[in-house]
């Protein structure tokens, strides 16, 4: 079994920061890309950025040059370090990675979701 897990959402006001981490664990023989998407109440889930293994790094529009995306490759998890919030950040953010288990295809993996909600 492989499990995604989100900590670090929370309420802040605008301008402020806030660090999201997701760990994986369970049965993992390794993790190519990983990265944080969210959503709004009937809305798409919309990609934020993305990692690579090899530490290559994609941001969406509206983020780029107020968050940054990190990973750890030896505890298997990755960052989302957020500034300059703004209320339209506010949404659950998801967890992606695609990992590979000993003898089995690559999956995708979500987590379970983390809210931010940021107060104007």
């Amino acid at each position: 079994q492989v499990q995604l897990v989100e900590s670090g959402g929370g309420l802040v006001q605008a301008g402020g920061s806030l660090r999201l981490s997701c760990a994986a664990s369970g049965s993992i023989f390794s993790i190519n890309a990983m990265g944080w998407y969210r959503q709004v109440p009937g809305k798409q889930r919309d990609l934020v950025a993305t990692i690579s293994s090899g530490g290559d790094r994609n941001y969406a529009d509206s983020v780029k040059g107020r968050f940054t995306i990190s990973r750890d490759n030896a505890k298997n998890t990755v960052y989302l370090q957020m500034s300059s919030l703004k209320p339209e950040d506010t949404a659950v953010y998801y967890c992606n990675a695609d990992i590979t288990r000993r003898y089995l295809p690559t999956r995708n993996y979500w987590g379970q979701g983390t809210q931010v909600t940021v107060s104007s």
